[in-house]
């Protein structure tokens, strides 16, 4: 095994030549470590092998390999001696930047290199000189500097011919524009595009003009036979014969032999196609489809598979393909656990995948097959996040969407089984978007096919093939003219050319054969097979849509990774049942919720603060302890401040970061209760400690010491951080982990999960939870049974003690329920953390509510915003806050009776009224009586004496 190890630059300084002085030992040489920005290639060794030892034996040799735009300057290999010391010390190995070593060649012209040797480094400086009969384009110097040449390299020209003296070179093309591989509906258009390209260019064949004569072979080797013939027998004579679809090229390389010509392929890729013994004169400017099977392999091995199925079309292309994927997978411990092919109908070989439980399987197919695959596959339910296919990357980017009546599945159908498959497709347009021989970018070349087109290339066959149809006229074009003399070597004519003469055919060939240069597709260059040699792209189909998610170049084993790949189920799946450990999340609705609710409450408590101290000058503020209140407000903000940590878990932070959250919790819980309830505990003692004794204390009632309501809520405080010092120094809490037991999802019967939870604990929670809340506890029932004690005591020094003890009432009992709930609900992330939370937002909001709220009604209601001070210049009197008290509540009862006579003294004139009316009414029907000797009023016969004495002494009393 050869392994490239490229050691970091920040190992031991090395001397100038990057070589280390050897120690003579008879364990061989010393290791030598590499040159900055380069590399040593150590054969037969690991990295880790490499980093374990210090000495390499006798005769072992390395070699030195640099990085990026730089070459070995100095001895490129070294081999240990056996004196223990390394070859050609003497002499220093440098890693240089180099330019450009195009620019050290001129077609049809000479290059002279001055103020440098080969490779051209800083300060080379290169002049052009064109050939006899050619002209110079361009500029005619240019120097080397820091790895780039000052100028643009030129070419030469040749006087071209008219274009009516030229003489026509034929070629004979056949393209599929239907059938498995309809690729030459991109691939025509892209081959016309490059024959008015190359005709247009004065110094390539200027004494020629290539035109294309062509035929439709639907991928199909009967037809194709057909139209060879054609081709072939009738004029005129066809200097290059150029098909696509790999079988239809198998036929027509076969015969091109017996007819002396050159074959040159734009979209086959068989790997049978390789073979010269069979194909002498066989060209093709799409790779092998061999290149696919490294791809893969290093895609197994990323993903960590151990066993993958197949299904292919039986065709000679795929099978060969199939053959030599097994061999690499075999050599990477891989095995390959199902073959199954078919001819036409793929539905019993899918049937078979799902019945062998197949999870990665590589399909080989052409277009119109996969379709028919892939409908089974969906009647199969062989798709989804437990299941990926590897297929084949030169398929319509819409394939799936295309309607074909030999399948029964719709487009959603489709679409739904195919997605989220990986395609292997050879890299077919130049990613560097750099200028190619024909002066035109990538981009352009795809901007400028694209017009030329009649439908949307998602929807035209061969439109990821065409720039290899467009590079294949150019590799055309510059071999042709090598061959005719166009570089001014040799006087062969091209139209000398017949099927009899060989001679022409071996220099076409060599011509070919020694092709290299940049085409829009990149870098074009042959092998000895006459295939092309390229990267790999790796594409993944998202959303409907394929997208780049990688490159790997076989010839370095080289994977450029982007980490855009999308899982249905999250990640790739499994080739056999797994277990996933999968963390417990909080619920991040039920986060975002609460932690509102928690800023909300912050905000409340600030404002209460300001308030408070804000009016902290006016009697009313002044008598309610407003240091207390403060104290208060700011133990709730903390105990609100404390949700945020109680909510992080692995979803928002690592794993170093969590004993930071944990004591983080702890600190804001503890200091905001102990501030909060501490302040309110306080007053409630004193009150109760002042107002429930007998004569003892009644000398206390006049006068409070503010200093000890504050040292009593100092201690509450020095109490905590004591004990969360201790526990934080001696038992600091730290990232546990809960694991539950497996989980068998209902649609993955292949993963089990195991589900696991993270909790903030210590070796000896308990304990330090026990200490915690029994003095805690005690803390709130001696609060509810100071509160209940004092709720009739009524003092000027503290007036909102009731208030203080409705909010302990419900403080107290929030968190003796929250605590022992929140313990046994541990496992439950979102129902302890509601539990937990909620009891804190709720006691603080009503701690705020019930002791801030009624005095800002009470001032804003009353007005009462005056300070004692300003309230004497007022009034002129020195009275105490309890009298003017007395005198408002006198003045409103006052009012009130008032208002009650004024009601009462109508209703008393009413009855005046009506007693006059009556009286009238009786004298007008009775004789007027004789006065009753009482002195009272005349009555009726009728009428007891006691009804109608209705005197003014009666209506007095009755009006007091």
């Amino acid at each position: 095994m050869l392994l490239l190890l490229l050691v970091p630059l920040f190992l031991r300084p090395l001397g100038a030549g990057g070589a280390q002085t050897p120690n003579a030992t008879s364990e061989g040489c010393q290791i030598i470590h590499p040159p900055w920005e380069g590399g040593i290639r150590y054969r037969g060794l690991t990295r880790d092998q490499v980093k374990a030892i210090n000495f390499l034996p006798v005769d072992y040799e390395i070699e030195y390999v640099c990085r990026g735009e730089r070459e070995v300057v100095g001895p490129k290999v070294r081999k240990c001696l056996a004196n223990g010391s390394w070859t050609d010390m003497d002499t220093p190995s440098r890693c240089v930047r180099i330019c450009s070593k195009s620019y050290l060649t001129l077609e049809n012209g000479k290059v002279f290199l001055t103020g440098g040797d080969l490779p051209a480094l800083d300060g080379a400086r290169v002049d052009f000189r064109c050939d006899p009969d050619f002209h110079l384009v361009g500029s005619s110097r240019s120097i080397c500097s820091q790895g780039q040449w000052s100028t643009p390299k030129p070419h030469c020209q040749v006087n071209r011919t008219p274009h009516s003296e030229r003489r026509a070179v034929y070629i004979g093309a056949l393209f599929p524009m239907s059938g498995g591989w309809p690729g030459g509906q991109a691939c025509q258009p892209a081959v016309e595009m490059a024959l008015e390209d190359v005709n247009s260019r004065r110094d390539i064949l200027p004494d020629y003009e290539l035109k294309l004569i062509h035929h439709d072979s639907k991928c199909d080797p009967g037809q194709a036979t057909k139209y060879l013939y054609e081709l072939l027998y009738n004029d005129p004579i066809k200097i290059i014969l150029m098909p696509g679809c790999s079988s239809v090229s198998t036929l027509v390389a076969e015969a091109a032999r017996m007819w002396n010509l050159i074959v040159l392929s734009y979209g086959s890729s068989s790997p049978a196609l390789s073979n010269r013994q069979r194909f002498p004169t066989f060209f093709r400017t799409h790779p092998s489809a061999t290149l696919h099977n490294p791809t893969r392999v290093k895609l197994f091995e990323k993903w960590g598979w151990k066993k993958i199925a197949t299904i292919q079309q039986t065709t000679e292309v795929f099978t060969s393909t199939l053959d030599d994927l097994e061999e690499r997978v075999k050599e990477a411990g891989i095995e390959i656990t199902f073959r199954q092919s078919f001819f036409s109908d793929p539905a019993v070989p899918v049937k078979n995948l799902k019945r062998q439980d197949a999870r990665i399987i590589v399909g080989l197919f052409y277009e119109t097959e996969a379709r028919k695959v892939f409908c089974e596959v969906y009647k199969e339910r062989l798709f989804g996040k437990k299941y990926v296919w590897f297929l084949i990357g030169w398929y319509a980017d819409n394939w799936f969407k295309t309607y074909d009546p030999s399948i029964n599945c719709t487009v959603d159908e489709m679409t739904e089984a195919v997605e989220g498959h990986i395609t292997t497709e050879i890299v077919m347009l130049n990613p560097a978007n750099t200028r190619s021989i024909s002066n035109m970018t990538s981009q352009e070349f795809v901007e400028k096919l694209t017009k030329r087109l009649k439908r949307h290339p998602e929807e035209t066959g061969g439109f990821q093939e065409a720039p290899l149809a467009y590079d294949a006229i150019w590799a055309l074009a510059l071999a042709l003219n090598k061959t005719s003399g166009g570089g001014g070597r040799s006087g062969v004519r091209l139209e000398d050319f017949n099927y009899n003469n060989q001679t022409i055919t071996d220099q076409i060939y060599r011509a070919m054969n020694s092709s290299s240069f940049e085409g829009v597709s990149g870098h074009v260059v042959f092998d000895a097979s006459g295939s092309r040699m390229a990267w790999t792209l790796i594409e993944q189909l998202q959303g409907g849509s394929y997208k780049k998610i990688g490159y790997y170049d076989s010839t370095k084993d080289d994977l450029s990774w982007s980490k855009t790949d999308k899982w249905i189920g999250g990640s790739p799946p499994a080739d056999q049942t797994l277990v996933i450990k999968t963390f417990r999340f909080l619920s991040q609705k039920l986060f975002i919720s609460v932690s509102v609710l928690s800023s909300l409450g912050i905000v409340l408590a600030v404002v209460c603060l300001s308030f408070n101290i804000y009016n902290s000058h006016v009697r009313y503020i002044q008598n309610s302890q407003p240091n207390l209140n403060n104290l208060t407000a700011v133990g709730c903000s903390l105990a609100l401040a404390a949700v945020f940590p109680l909510g992080l878990d692995g979803y928002h932070i690592g794993k170093s970061q969590f004993p930071f959250v944990c004591q983080a919790r702890l600190w804001l819980l503890g200091l905001g209760f102990s501030l909060g309830y501490g302040s309110m505990f306080t007053k409630i003692w004193w009150v109760h400690t002042v107002f429930t004794k007998k004569e003892e204390k009644k000398e206390w009632r006049k006068t409070l010491e503010p200093w000890k309501l504050y040292a009593t809520v100092g201690l509450l405080v020095g109490m905590d951080v004591l004990t969360l010092a201790i526990w934080q120094i001696v038992d600091p809490l730290h990232r546990t982990i809960e694991t539950f037991a497996k989980e068998e999802p209902k649609e993955d019967i292949d993963v089990s999960i195991l589900p696991q939870l993270e909790h903030c604990s210590s070796k000896k929670m308990n304990t330090w939870l026990g200490i915690f809340y029994g003095y805690k506890g005690l803390l709130l029932l001696l609060g509810i049974f100071l509160a209940y004690e004092t709720k009739s005591v009524s003092t000027e020094k503290i007036n909102d003690h009731r208030a203080v003890g409705m909010a302990i009432y419900n403080v107290a009992v929030l968190c003796l329920i929250t605590a022992p709930v929140t313990m046994i609900l541990s496992s439950q992330q979102d129902a302890a953390f509601a539990f937990a939370s909620l009891a804190i937002v709720f006691s603080s909001y009503i701690t705020l509510v019930v002791l801030f709220v009624p005095k800002m009604r009470r001032l804003i209601t009353r007005g009462e915003w005056q300070s004692e001070a300003q309230d004497t210049m007022k009034t002129g009197s020195s009275t105490n806050n309890n009298e003017e008290e007395k005198s408002r509540l006198l003045e409103k009862e006052n009012r009130e009776l008032e208002k009650i006579i004024a009601e009462k003294e109508e209703r008393v004139s009413e009855l005046r009224h009506q007693l006059q009316s009556r009286q009238q009414l009786r004298s007008r029907r009775h004789p007027p009586t004789p006065p009753d000797p009482s002195g009272g009023l005349p009555r009726g016969p009728s009428e007891p004496p006691d009804r109608l004495s209705c005197d003014g002494s009666r209506v007095h009393l009755l009006y007091k």
